[in-house]
């Protein structure tokens, strides 16, 4: 870890201390990009890691180890190892996550004291940081990596869940509905929420609460993009009757930026898309935890063969496979002669590829994703017209926001049903890359990059609040 350089001339740079909830890479990610903002605007910036125990762990020290190297502006401090909460049930990874946050409490709490940070920003999972930085009298701030929709949602779930004592598994095809926002069918709320009763469930409203007594949230999207999700919670629609509703700051879209090249090789993907035409490639990619079983892998394979498209998939192997590779994991896992039949058409990649810079090459032409936020942001800033296929978490939510008020993508049917048939894939393929309508959704696409884009410029609106909550910062 670096030591800061806290002079300024001859006054010291005000210190703000981040922390991300550690594992989740999309939100560890948006954490990193936020601190490089705001260390670009003068401000001094540790971000405070917890201790990480699920399989994640490699990947997550791998992104923090580049992170440090490439950003010495940054400083990065860890935190010990707590005491394992033991009323967690194992198989309630959301309430583990929170109780892991919360079990660091006093050791955050240690290294707040010994720097004295102008300002805690928290992730979401980390809300009880709040009562720490109550308790030292440090002002608190949420930074969300979800959209603005969501916050709305997440804001207005004690309002829902006060009306009606069932949970939301036993509402069957009621809708649910909340200011700023289109209904949605309770089975697209995220599985957390499902049973009111649940760890899980009592988390998020406490969470809902913790939020209204902040002293703001910052979100990860532009008011420009989600105008009546921002204009709700500003109003105070979303928020329980007597709570405060905490200020909004939009600050986004906030995203990775396109990896430096160092020397490093250029991925294989981006040579292959060069010798494509313009627009005319789909690529479908599901994220860092997006994994299909055999059958579903196989359903994909023939749809896009059938289509008659150009593709770019990247494909992790499915589970009990993750042993195998080259011939041995392919002859199991696609349809005989799926990767002779498709070469020079499409391109199939192992595990990984460099997403930002795929979804800005021109030969890219559609986006089938799984719709977590940054790979949404990044589509956006890219113009590229998305097909839906969401996965877990939010992003069934996402997908609403995303079909229904954003009007942005169009749903692949079936993801809810167990299996998306090749005859899916192929007409949904078909009708994104050649029809009136994909056409069409290309051009709402490029509209709405146009005004992110615009958001994020010198006097943009995303770019003006920033500048705000800075001075503010400054003046404390």
């Amino acid at each position: 870890m670096r030591t800061a350089d806290k002079s300024q001339g001859s006054k010291p740079k005000k210190l703000v201390v981040i922390y991300p909830t550690p594992g989740m890479i999309g939100h560890l990610v948006s954490m990193v990009e936020l601190g490089k903002l705001l260390a670009a605007h003068g401000l001094d910036v540790t971000i405070v890691l917890g201790v990480q125990d699920d399989k994640g762990a490699a990947a997550t020290a791998s992104f923090l180890a580049d992170a440090a190297a490439a950003n010495p502006e940054l400083s990065f401090h860890r935190l010990p190892q707590p005491t394992r909460p033991c009323d967690v049930p194992a198989d309630d990874y959301v309430s583990r996550v929170f109780e892991s946050a919360r079990a660091s409490g006093p050791d955050l709490s240690d290294f707040l004291r010994s720097t004295s940070p102008a300002v805690l920003i928290v992730d979401f999972f980390c809300y009880s940081a709040l009562d720490v930085g109550v308790k030292l009298g440090v002002p608190t701030y949420f930074f969300l990596t979800i959209c603005i929709a969501s916050l709305a949602f997440l804001l207005y779930l004690p309002v829902i869940q006060g009306k009606t004592t069932l949970s939301f598994r036993d509402l069957g095809s009621d809708l649910v509905h909340a200011p700023g926002i289109p209904p949605m069918l309770a089975d697209h709320l995220p599985t957390a929420n499902f049973d009111r009763d649940s760890a899980s469930n009592k988390h998020f409203l406490a969470l809902s609460e913790q939020l209204c007594n902040s002293h703001g949230v910052i979100v990860n999207s532009c008011r420009s993009l989600e105008r009546r999700a921002a204009d709700s919670i500003a109003t105070g629609l979303c928020t329980f009757p007597g709570r405060r509703t905490p200020p909004l700051h939009c600050i986004g879209p906030l995203i990775k930026p396109r990896e430096e090249d160092g020397g490093a090789e250029r991925h294989e993907c981006l040579a292959w898309l060069d010798a494509q035409p313009k627009a005319s490639v789909l690529f479908l990619c599901f994220g860092s935890m997006g994994v299909f079983g055999g059958e579903q892998i196989k359903q994909v394979a023939v749809g896009l063969e059938t289509s008659g498209h150009r593709f770019l998939w990247v494909v992790r192997p499915p589970p009990g496979f993750e042993h195998l590779t080259g011939h041995d994991l392919d002859a199991l896992i696609y349809p005989e002669g799926f990767l002779r039949r498709t070469k020079g058409r499409g391109l199939v990649v192992k595990s990984w590829a460099p997403q930002r810079e795929v979804l800005e090459h021109g030969a890219v032409g559609g986006f089938v994703t799984h719709c977590g936020w940054n790979s949404v942001l990044e589509a956006i800033m890219a113009g590229v017209p998305m097909l839906a296929w969401p996965l877990y978490a939010e992003q069934r939510m996402n997908k609403v926001f995303l079909v229904e008020e954003m009007q942005l993508a169009v749903a692949v049917e079936g993801y809810d049903k167990g299996v998306v048939t090749a005859e899916e894939i192929d007409e949904r393929t078909r009708w994104l890359m050649e029809s009136d309508g994909g056409r069409e959704l290309r051009e709402r696409t490029l509209a709405a990059m146009r005004q992110a884009k615009e958001a994020l410029s010198e006097s943009g609106e995303s770019k003006l609040e920033l500048l705000e909550l800075v001075r503010l910062w400054i003046s404390y």
